[in-house]
C-alpha cells in the first residue's frame, strides 16, 4: 500500500513538472528599442527574470524609446547589468520617448 501511495506521488509529481508551460521563464512578445541614428533593435521573447544588456547599446550611446510588446512587466535601467539608480518600468504594452536612455533590460 505505501509502494502504491509512493508511485502515485512521484508520478504526479513527474506530470506537474512536465505540465509547466516552457513560455513560464521568457516574455511572450518583442521588446523594442531604437538605437545609434534611428535604427530598430528588438529582443524576440526575451528571457525572463534575468538582466539583458541591450547589444547595440555602448557606454557612448545607449538605447532609446523603449517599447515593450511582451506579456511581462519590463523594467530599463540607464546602465549596463541591470545596476544603478536610474531605471523605468514599463507594463506589458507600454512605451516610453525617444529621452528615455536605457542599456539593460530585466522582465518579471
Amino acid at each position: 500500500m505505501r509502494l502504491r501511495n509512493a508511485v502515485l506521488a512521484a508520478t504526479s509529481a513527474i506530470v506537474l513538472v512536465l505540465a509547466v508551460p516552457v513560455s513560464a521563464n521568457a516574455a511572450d512578445g518583442e521588446f523594442r528599442y531604437k538605437y545609434g541614428s534611428d535604427f530598430a533593435g528588438a529582443l524576440i521573447d526575451p528571457k525572463g527574470s534575468a538582466c539583458i544588456d541591450l547589444p547595440e547599446a555602448t557606454d557612448a550611446e545607449p538605447a532609446f524609446a523603449p517599447s515593450n510588446q511582451t506579456r511581462s512587466t519590463a523594467t530599463v535601467f540607464r546602465d549596463f547589468g541591470c545596476g544603478g539608480d536610474t531605471y523605468f518600468v514599463l507594463r506589458p504594452g507600454g512605451r516610453a520617448g525617444e529621452r528615455l536612455l536605457v542599456r539593460s533590460v530585466v522582465f518579471s
